[in-house]
């Protein structure tokens, strides 16, 4: 519970001792105290948040200005972000362009989509491309920071090994809210650990807080892991697809979002097909093999799952993907397709967390026969045209690959909630579209005034 939330939505609503009862008795439900330290908490939070709506009547406008947030009126579970889907991906889109406003280079930026990112420089005169990745933790997996903190951390590895680089380092950020128990830290840290064993890479630095400070009551964690990869060759970016190039893909048994929708379906046995590095294994093969410089692309099967790494790989590159679906489904874990097939799970639309190769057909045999060496699967399931869009094909017929507003639901909360577009999509789109140019024209006014001092 976010208490100091709680009070910014009442106070100005509610009389100060009705919202100080009401605050009270909520912090007895997290907090085992009496009524007159509760009732403490409840004026200092109250007292707190008044002081802060006083900036609003100071004479500095250009503060006002950088505390005041450009407001959309949407809210993110609206938008769907997060949820990997359109309206996720358009959201991300714009957070690209905030950080890209700053012209400051990179060989691969966050406005192309990509796994990671990647910067180039030179040691000894030699070309080193450093690629650097985070991810966060599955929200529905706080009570399970072990199973958590291994997913995250495969998670953040897997998107610099996609990028064609070697990684050299692990980066843990944990925050747990002020009643979870300590114990949490250590399970998380401990899933992290245990990726960093299996393929010796180590965990270098890391930072621990508490969720919201005081603020926030409960013990949910958050949490997120960083990956540093170093590569001497030009990194196998999504806009290297070229026409006539073969897509493979190795055998995907998921990750954190299916390692959720087994626990919270209660197919617990799909857990342990979870619990494996096969997709590291891949690539570092491809590396030793020599074999990464040539590849045109690499993605992790993740976000939105293939409806959207296809989707992001069309836009990006302007380029058609032709995809077989039988193919597709010999690649994902039995037992994982089961799961999905039996709760109705569209097995497009979620993360399984395969390998996806975008492969010139002179090098088809060389890569199928390294990743097969290390006890990975693998196999062709599509090719790339000119046609400019992703599209699957079955029993014959040519179905186009779209992004859903929100990835395939795998959870009975997200089919409540649905996977349909907003009738007011479009609305939603430019409202945040205009906070975006807000948030950088703020940025440059504050970059400005600092250069100036």
């Amino acid at each position: 519970m976010d208490i100091e939330g709680f009070v910014r939505d009442r106070i100005n609503d509610v009389d100060e001792k009705t919202l100080e009862n009401m605050l009270s008795e909520h912090i007895k439900e997290y907090k085992t105290i009496n009524d007159e330290n509760s009732k403490l908490i409840a004026k200092s939070v109250i007292e707190e948040v008044k002081n802060t709506l006083k900036i609003k009547q100071i004479e500095d406008d250009f503060l006002k200005k950088i505390v005041n947030i450009p407001s959309t009126d949407i809210t993110m579970g609206e938008m769907g972000v997060g949820s990997r889907g359109a309206g996720d991906f358009f959201v991300h889109r714009k957070i690209a362009e905030i950080a890209s406003s700053t012209e400051t280079k990179s060989l691969v930026n966050p406005t192309e989509q990509d796994d990671g990112g990647v910067v180039k420089t030179s040691v000894n005169g030699e070309n080193l491309y450093i690629t650097t990745a985070i991810d966060g933790v599955h929200s529905r997996l706080s009570d399970y920071p072990f199973l958590g903190g291994f997913h995250v951390a495969r998670a953040s590895l897997r998107d610099v090994c996609v990028m064609g680089a070697k990684p050299v380092a692990i980066i843990s950020d944990i925050h747990l809210a002020d009643d979870g128990d300590v114990g949490k830290l250590f399970d998380f840290t401990s899933g992290v650990s245990a990726v960093s064993e299996l393929i010796d890479v180590p965990i270098v630095a890391g930072s621990t807080l508490r969720v919201g400070g005081d603020m926030v009551l409960g013990n949910r964690l958050v949490s997120a892991v960083g990956s540093i990869g170093v590569s001497e060759y030009v990194p196998t970016a999504r806009k290297r697809a070229e026409v006539g190039d073969v897509i493979l893909l190795t055998e995907g048994s998921g990750g954190g979002t299916i390692t959720t929708t087994a626990i919270y379906n209660g197919f617990f046995d799909v857990v342990w097909e979870t619990l494996d590095i096969s997709f590291i294994k891949a690539s570092n093969v491809l590396n030793e093999e020599n074999l990464i410089k040539d590849i045109h692309a690499m993605t992790d099967v993740t976000n939105g799952g293939l409806r959207g790494d296809a989707y992001e790989i069309s836009n990006t590159t302007n380029l058609g993907l032709e995809f077989n679906l039988d193919d597709i489904n010999k690649m994902i874990n039995p037992k994982v397709l089961n799961m999905l097939n039996t709760l109705d799970i569209d097995p497009l639309g979620i993360s399984i967390d395969s390998l996806m190769l975008i492969t010139p057909k002179n090098l088809v045999d060389d890569v199928i026969n390294a990743v097969k060496s290390v006890g990975v699967k693998i196999s062709e399931i599509g090719f790339v045209d000119n046609k400019g869009y992703p599209r699957i094909m079955e029993n014959g017929s040519e179905v186009e690959l779209k992004p859903l507003f929100r990835e395939a639901s795998y959870t009975k909360i997200k089919k409540v909630l649905g996977e349909s577009t907003p009738e007011n999509f479009e609305v939603m789109k430019e409202k945040i579209e205009k906070a975006a140019i807000k948030s950088i024209k703020k940025k440059n006014d504050v970059v400005n005034y600092i250069n100036r001092k």
